[in-house]
């Protein structure tokens, strides 16, 4: 039996319309992701002893044989940051974070607005590959970044709160070129309460793995 698996999605293929469209959310969960699960099982199928959870081996590339760390770093990402991406997104998004996490981004950012907009220009001028993360470490503080690639903030000892991807593939059937109309969509299917326990397991636990256990 393989290690690492293909997780089912929480919705409907089109259930993001019309933001995400139905072809998209295809082609993105069962060519793209499937992809990386793929590779990481054959990437690690001959070193039995490193296959390990994914957020392991993301937290400690650094111990890994210089010839399995790129197809590691590169495969066990792109399963992971899909896999929390499924999870952040839905089709009854709330308006915005409220409770602690409401709070703790009007705190760092100044207001809710002013972190959606740093998002927001951090995802749409990103020149490659990658994607939009906001993020906390171990105390709760929070940031807004960009990684290149499938490079995942818990690379950087970062629990990733929130995610966009900003990789081609996930949006250029419906919007081509147009970046900005999908990172503007994207605000209307955020799954606000799941960004929120992720925050109420970092308050009380400095980390979560709730991506693994929404996807099964």
């Amino acid at each position: 039996m393989k290690p690492y698996k293909l997780p089912a999605l929480p919705f409907a293929y089109n259930a993001l319309e019309p933001t995400i469209d139905e072809m998209t959310m295809k082609v993105h969960h069962d060519e793209h992701h499937r992809g990386y699960v793929d590779k990481l099982n054959d990437a690690l199928e001959p070193y039995p002893d490193l296959q390990k959870r994914v957020e392991e081996l993301l937290a400690s590339l650094h111990t890994l044989p210089v010839d399995l760390k790129d197809d590691v770093a590169n495969n066990a990402g792109g399963h992971a940051n899909h896999s929390l991406y499924w999870t952040i997104l839905t089709p009854r998004s709330q308006r915005g974070p409220s409770g602690e996490l409401g709070s703790a981004i009007a705190s760092k950012f100044g207001s809710f607005e002013k972190f959606q907009s740093q998002f927001t220009e951090c995802a749409a001028q990103h020149f490659s590959n990658g994607w939009a993360w906001l993020a906390s470490d171990a105390h709760g503080a929070l940031s807004v970044f960009a990684t290149k690639d499938h490079e995942s903030p818990i690379s950087r000892a970062l629990t990733p709160l929130l995610v966009l991807d900003v990789w081609e593939h996930a949006y250029y059937l419906k919007h081509q070129n147009r970046r900005a109309e999908y990172i503007k969509g994207f605000w209307k299917i955020v799954n606000w309460k799941e960004v929120g326990k992720r925050w109420e397991d970092v308050r009380t636990k400095g980390a979560t793995n709730r991506e693994w256990k929404m996807t099964g």
